[in-house]
């Protein structure tokens, strides 16, 4: 991720360097609203509510197979683990192809056609999945679902930043937050309580009549807001995205246990084609239209939140993978009774967001992100401590402080990154966060899980092989990990320091 310092400075053409040096970045001056802009601010509280309840079904979705992969492999008769977490893996190699072209897609499509087309998407795949004959089948299922759920979350953060007054955008992304950090947790708890009852196609078989009620509320009440371009598509660019971001992507995720020549040639290629990509795109800001316009980097504050989301990212991706791998390794527990023990913390996470979001209207960034990132030290490294006779409601009591620290992170780090971005960036910068939580959720999980696995087998050589040596080998493993996302909280604490008070839009780097 690029340092504020060390961000390539683009030039921008001069009435707008002009117009922006001349904002202060305290008191921005409000310009006069146009009749469309006047339209669009009626439009949106309905615009706003049916795209937050859309975007909550598609990212439940997204964490409701985690608990099903048994299930899987007995319906399926697959016999590796390996190939049914494919189930999962398509899915975020997929989103992770998708999400930069939507800073494309934002701008040439229409509020309504981008809203159809996502949803539409989303509701498709549901249909595959749930009927699905084959394993194969159910994979090409979940790629089209994920092909809408890239789409939806830019939509919405866009949709946002065009709708919602400055000073009025923490209280709406804190209510958008409700949707990003419930859903993931719910999803887990939800999947445990249906496979009790039904077999694994239920959980598509009832998000289908959802999906079709958030698709006609959209089709009936959804309307078009912001102005559209006719910039045409950068094909090579699109190309370039395949396998530099699914390549990393899929490197990162396999590293940690299955780190052969085939996953090193992945993130190798994965690294080259993201450079290519960013080098195409800086080529394009001078004479052409890039898919995803990283000049929302030379944005002091949008450089800095991102370097925040990324480390905060891996801390939580981590996390949620290891809390987990506690509760069933260590604790002996069962997927349901984890999934619901990991609820409270993202309903902690759902129900504080508003609050947190209206705070940072009032006082701004840095107050909330350093509380936060300062829980997120605390937290792991008492997690860290954990053992086989931790009791599990204090492990329960950590994790939902922990996501807390997480709230009041996520929804002043978003709108200090989007405020200071002008109108025609505002698509191309909620791409790039997007893009970069992906990237950096699984490097996350990459990351901690390696860690894990190498200190756990470092401590089963020195071990007697015994089952007490077992055990404190995978206590030395998750304590390890924990360790770890505790440094990159650390970084996140530093980081918070260097974010400005004020929440109003600032300048770009010169």
């Amino acid at each position: 991720m690029p340092h504020p310092e060390n961000t390539p400075k683009i030039p921008l053409p001069s009435d707008e360097s002009a117009r922006l040096e001349a904002v202060p970045e305290a008191a921005p001056e409000t310009p006069a609203m146009t009749d469309q802009q006047t339209d669009d601010q009626r439009n949106a509280l309905p615009v706003i509510v049916i795209l937050l309840c859309a975007t909550f079904v598609v990212i439940l979705n997204e964490t409701l197979m985690n608990v099903a992969l048994p299930h899987l492999m007995v319906s399926l008769s697959i016999a590796e683990v390996s190939t049914v977490q494919w189930v999962a893996t398509a899915f975020m190699l997929t989103m992770s192809v998708v999400i930069p072209t939507t800073g494309f897609l934002l701008s040439r499509l229409t509020t309504r056609q981008t809203f159809t087309l996502a949803m539409g998407l989303f509701t498709l795949g549901t249909v595959v999945c749930a009927a699905a004959p084959s394993f194969p089948v159910l994979i090409v299922g979940r790629v089209i679902q994920a092909s809408g759920t890239a789409v939806m979350m830019p939509l919405l953060m866009t949709t946002i930043l065009q709708l919602v007054p400055l000073n009025r955008r923490g209280a709406v992304m804190g209510n958008a937050s409700i949707a990003i950090s419930v859903a993931p947790a719910v999803g887990p708890a939800l999947s445990g309580l249906i496979l009790q009852h039904f077999e694994w196609r239920f959980l598509f078989v009832f998000m289908l009549p959802v999906a079709l009620l958030m698709l006609a509320a959209g089709l009936l009440r959804l309307k078009n807001v912001g102005v559209q371009t006719s910039r045409p598509l950068d094909w090579p660019s699109v190309l370039l995205t395949i396998p530099g971001f699914g390549g990393f992507v899929y490197g990162i995720n396999e590293i940690a246990v299955n780190p052969g020549p085939a996953t090193i040639v992945s993130l190798v290629v994965g690294l080259v084609c993201i450079v290519l990509f960013c080098r195409r795109q800086l080529a394009l800001t001078k004479g052409g239209e890039p898919l995803l316009d990283l000049r929302v980097f030379t944005f002091a504050p949008f450089a800095k939140g991102l370097a925040l989301m990324s480390i905060s990212m891996i801390a939580m991706f981590g996390t949620i993978i290891l809390f987990p791998l506690y509760m069933q390794q260590l604790l002996g527990k069962d997927s349901l009774t984890t999934g619901l023990l990991m609820l409270p913390g993202g309903l902690i996470m759902g129900l504080a967001a508003p609050p947190v979001g209206r705070l940072f209207d009032r006082i701004g960034a840095r107050p909330l992100v350093l509380t936060g990132t300062s829980i997120l030290v605390v937290t792991a490294l008492v997690m860290s401590r954990f053992d086989s006779g931790t009791s599990m409601w204090l492990g329960l009591a950590v994790y939902t402080v922990f996501s807390f620290g997480l709230a009041l992170i996520f929804t002043p780090t978003f709108t200090y990154s989007l405020n200071p971005l002008p109108p025609r960036l505002y698509s191309h910068g909620s791409a790039t966060l997007s893009s970069i939580q992906q990237l950096a959720g699984g490097l996350g999980v990459a990351l901690l899980t390696g860690v894990m696995q190498a200190s756990r087998l470092a401590a089963l050589r020195h071990g007697d092989g015994t089952p007490a040596a077992q055990v404190s080998a995978a206590e030395a493993g998750l304590g390890a990990a924990f360790l770890v996302a505790a440094g990159f909280a650390v970084l996140g604490v530093i980081l918070a320091f260097r974010m400005t008070t004020t929440p109003a839009a600032a300048e770009p780097k010169p």
